[in-house]
């Protein structure tokens, strides 16, 4: 059977819904290593050795879930040459490309307001792990 048979259609899509798909998605896209693997891909192709060195703590078997996971969501490619040993890029899809600035809006929002978060982490631990 084709997979493009098997395949569901959402006709209304409300990420509220339990049962909506969307939920798969938002998932993907709210998670760590996929906001920083995307804004790595945004301006150029990268190999993945060079995106588990600019990833600062992400593991391999990390970064390949990852990879894998936005490649199966449409929103990475994986080319892969014929060369030994093999060389992997990976690039954002136009798809991908429509996250990019959402994305770096919130990897730039963490890092303008991480003191604040931790002083409110602070806070909140000296209240309420008494």
């Amino acid at each position: 059977m084709d997979t493009n048979e098997t395949q569901a259609t959402v006709t209304h899509a409300c990420a509220f819904n339990v049962a909506c798909p969307t939920r798969l998605i938002l998932n993907r896209i709210a998670d760590k290593w996929t906001v920083l693997v995307m804004i790595l891909l945004e301006s150029e192709t990268k190999r993945f050795s060079n995106l588990q060195r600019e990833i600062g703590g992400i593991s391999q078997k990390m970064l390949t879930q990852t990879l894998r996971g936005l490649e199966r969501d449409g929103l990475v490619t994986r080319k892969v040459h014929a060369t030994v040993p093999p060389k992997v890029e990976y690039a954002l899809t136009p798809l991908g490309h429509t996250l990019k600035d959402m994305l770096y809006a919130i990897k730039t929002w963490s890092e303008a307001n991480i003191n604040e978060v931790l002083a409110a982490q602070k806070s909140y631990d000296l209240l309420n792990l008494k």
